[in-house]
């Protein structure tokens, strides 16, 4: 089935950023000073937050390479016998630097790196042991797999991850770490919706629907506005491609409602415009859904109308391919709405 491509958001990688912060100290001043941002010129960025699970905002991406080969000479196996669980948390920084580097780069292979450290910490790691740290190390496991699988189309990466979050919330709860379970639900369900996708299975959208519901507990827009926009607009997606499955104008309301509330809090918080953009694209398209599905002509007018809007009012805000499916859009409700017309 072709599902629609909507917009998904990806909040900061908070294991990233610790790994960066945690390894600076590492490198010599010269080196270390790579990691600023260049902040002497301001141009809006409208992939922020879209790119992928390895975002942060806080460092230069420069840093990466000089960090990775940094915590790869001292990954020995000497150093590995005398502070095994030191040499575990290393692998865990250098698992986050390869994703990080992986999602720059596209590149499989350095995803599959990424699980190897996650996997090889994990050897020195017991959830009797070192329970917050397995956790931590098993939800960095699913993210690296969830990238993969993503970008491969792979499901059986997507099956592990799901297992790896699994696992991270057999010791993370929503009642003594409310935020970690929270973040871990909200990546959960972003698997199992892609898992969904190319398994074409409704239970596994559902289920996602489920996990981000959980994660929408313990969010609130003054804390954790990011999340929360990420995650009404991701459930939206996931509700907008299940309607779709089941041909279902109900779903499809309830999916609007997402994105209107994840609009909402965009708007309220003063997040950048073009998350904005992205949540109002989603609704309009899920309203196009909507009309084809009822042979609604006069919402089809008025979805043409939206997306004509979007496009004059919003074009600094729109990323290229966005402008090209706004377009798109714009053409094929306005063919229907003449049609009837005619």
């Amino acid at each position: 089935m072709n599902y629609s491509d909507n917009s998904i958001l990806y909040p900061d990688n908070r294991a990233l950023e610790r790994a960066i912060v945690n390894s600076l100290g590492l490198l010599s001043e010269e080196v270390a000073a790579l990691s600023a941002p260049d902040g002497s010129v301001t141009v809006a960025d409208n992939f922020v937050h879209t790119r992928g699970n390895f975002e942060q905002q806080r460092f230069s991406s420069n840093i990466l390479e000089p960090l990775r080969e940094t915590l790869e000479a001292l990954l020995t196996a000497e150093y590995r016998q005398q502070e095994p669980l030191a040499w575990a948390e290393m692998q865990n920084r250098l698992g986050n630097i390869l994703g990080a580097l992986g999602q720059q780069q596209r590149d499989a292979a350095l995803y599959e790196k990424a699980i190897e450290c996650f996997n090889s910490a994990l050897t020195e790691l017991s959830q009797e042991d070192s329970p917050f740290d397995w956790a931590a190390t098993q939800a960095n496991l699913g993210t690296a797999l969830q990238a993969l699988g993503r970008q491969q189309s792979d499901l059986k990466a997507l099956n592990k991850s799901i297992d790896a979050y699994t696992a991270a919330l057999l010791q993370w709860s929503r009642k003594e770490t409310p935020e970690e379970w929270a973040l871990t639900m909200q990546q959960l369900g972003a698997t199992f919706h892609a898992y969904g996708k190319l398994l074409e299975g409704n239970r596994t959208f559902q289920k996602a629907v489920v996990s981000y519901k959980n994660a929408l507990a313990e969010f609130d827009a003054d804390n954790h506005a990011l999340e929360l926009v990420a995650t009404h607009n991701n459930r939206g997606a996931v509700l907008h491609n299940l309607a779709e499955s089941e041909e279902n104008p109900q779903r499809m309301e309830e999916a609007i409602r997402s994105y209107e509330t994840a609009l909402t809090v965009c708007m309220e918080q003063q997040l950048p415009i073009h998350h904005a953009v992205l949540c109002r694209v989603n609704k309009f398209s899920a309203q196009s859904v909507m009309a084809e599905l009822n042979k609604d002509t006069a919402l089809a007018d008025e979805v043409a109308d939206e997306f004509e809007i979007i496009l004059e009012c919003f074009p600094h805000a729109l990323q290229p391919l966005c402008a090209k499916y706004c377009e798109e859009q714009m053409k094929k409700m306005r063919e229907m709405a003449e049609s009837s017309a005619a």
